[in-house]
């Protein structure tokens, strides 16, 4: 089993910026890979990027040149930083792991809230 924990969230004008945190715990040696998703009300959760094992990094178009995800070994921990926010990022977003065995496992969310 694996944890996961977000913080990170709030309000914040367009064009500023935030940086979310997922910290993992429990069988993180089994993880592949670990991404950050997004759902926004009355739409369907996206990817927003994800990290695999050698950190190579995949961004969802919306968020290459604005987000940069990476992530610390020695924590247990994945962080997004979202720089030039605009109202359209608003959503709550999802921490994510795989495991080696393709077994997904997401934390509580955490809300971004853009205004304009």
């Amino acid at each position: 089993q694996v944890r996961l924990v977000e913080s990170g969230g709030g309000l914040v004008q367009a064009g500023g910026s935030l940086r979310l945190s997922c910290a993992a715990s429990g069988v993180t040696f089994n993880v592949k890979a670990t991404g950050w998703y997004r759902q926004a009300p009355g739409k369907q959760r996206e990817l927003v990027a994800t990290i695999d094992r050698s950190s190579s990094t995949n961004y969802a178009d919306s968020a290459k040149g604005r987000f940069t995800i990476a992530r610390d070994n020695a924590k247990n921990t994945v962080y997004l930083q979202m720089n030039s926010l605009k109202p359209e990022d608003t959503a709550v977003y999802y921490c994510n792991a795989i495991s080696s065995f393709n077994h997904n496992y997401w934390g509580q969310g955490t809300q971004v809230t853009v205004s304009s």
